[in-house]
């Protein structure tokens, strides 16, 4: 045999370094902690995203109940266009008699928000009537976020109902 098989190689008292095992179990623990923070910035992020998207869709609803304001609805007249894009001021305020108007209008988050609008001559009957005498309009807009696959997100939508009374 070798000499060096047989060497002992011996420390000096209190330099005993770790061991194989001390180092792996070290190791498993540092790989556990880095995971869970990992995971909680990932569930953070997808957090943030989904509160950005219902941000934006309030932003959107809010510019379409401003429009929807801003309507004509004087006399014996009543706002009658219906747009067909986001961009265009103009809006419809005669009653939609249970069909809802739909239109999908692009964000500046770069999405799309499908925004519905229901217009009821008569809220205080059950249903939707359409009464182009009446004097009191109750409007329901909802305003959907685009669908994300496999996310939370997309079954949260945004609704606002207001009133109308016509002017003189």
């Amino acid at each position: 045999m070798s000499n060096i098989s047989k060497a002992k190689f011996e420390t000096a008292k209190g330099e005993g370094g770790f061991t194989l095992i001390e180092d792996v179990i070290a190791l498993v623990i540092l790989m556990i902690v880095v995971t869970g923070v990992f995971a909680a910035f990932t569930y953070s992020a997808t957090l943030n995203t989904g509160n950005s998207r219902r941000s934006q869709a309030l932003s959107v609803l809010q510019k379409e109940v401003e429009l929807l304001r801003s309507a004509k609805f004087v006399g014996n007249w009543t706002d009658s266009y219906t747009p067909v894009d986001c961009n265009d001021p103009r809006r419809n305020l005669t009653g939609t008699a249970g069909t809802p108007r739909v239109l999908a209008c692009p964000a500046i988050d770069g999405m799309t928000y499908r925004i519905q609008t229901e217009i009821d001559d008569d809220p205080f009957t059950p249903g939707q009537q359409v009464d182009a005498t009446g004097d009191l309009k109750e409007i329901r807009v909802t305003v959907t976020q685009p669908a994300r696959n496999g996310s939370w997100e997309t079954g949260y939508t945004t609704t606002a109902i207001f009133r109308r009374v016509r002017a003189n």
